[in-house]
């Protein structure tokens, strides 16, 4: 995967990708309605391109609301990042730059 980002419709297909990964994977959850979500999409896909090495995974918690309830997402945008199937790390908030370092540091 990298040099994209792919959208999670399912639990089952959450769990597919963050289990069967040995790279980090990078989970945004958002909703069309937020902006600052719709802010930080643009960082976000950038992200993608510059880290190819990293699964990056958009979940509408919307469309998608097995995954968000599963994974206790409260507020948008939610970050998590896992890496062998476990959560390593988790943040609220269109911080680009927060985004940014956990990437880096994860990877």
């Amino acid at each position: 995967m990298g040099g994209a980002t792919t959208e999670v419709t399912s639990y089952d297909q959450f769990n597919d990708l963050i289990k069967n990964s040995s790279n980090l994977v990078v989970v945004d959850f958002w909703a069309s309605w937020c902006g600052p979500c719709m802010r930080i999409a643009p960082a976000y896909a950038k992200l993608s391109e510059e880290f190819p090495n990293v699964s990056f995974l958009k979940v509408d918690v919307d469309n998608a609301e097995e995954v968000s309830s599963k994974c206790d997402i409260k507020a948008m945008p939610t970050f998590q990042f896992y890496k062998n199937g476990e959560k390593i790390e988790e943040f609220k908030g269109a911080n680009e730059k927060a985004l940014r370092e956990a990437v880096q540091k994860h990877q």
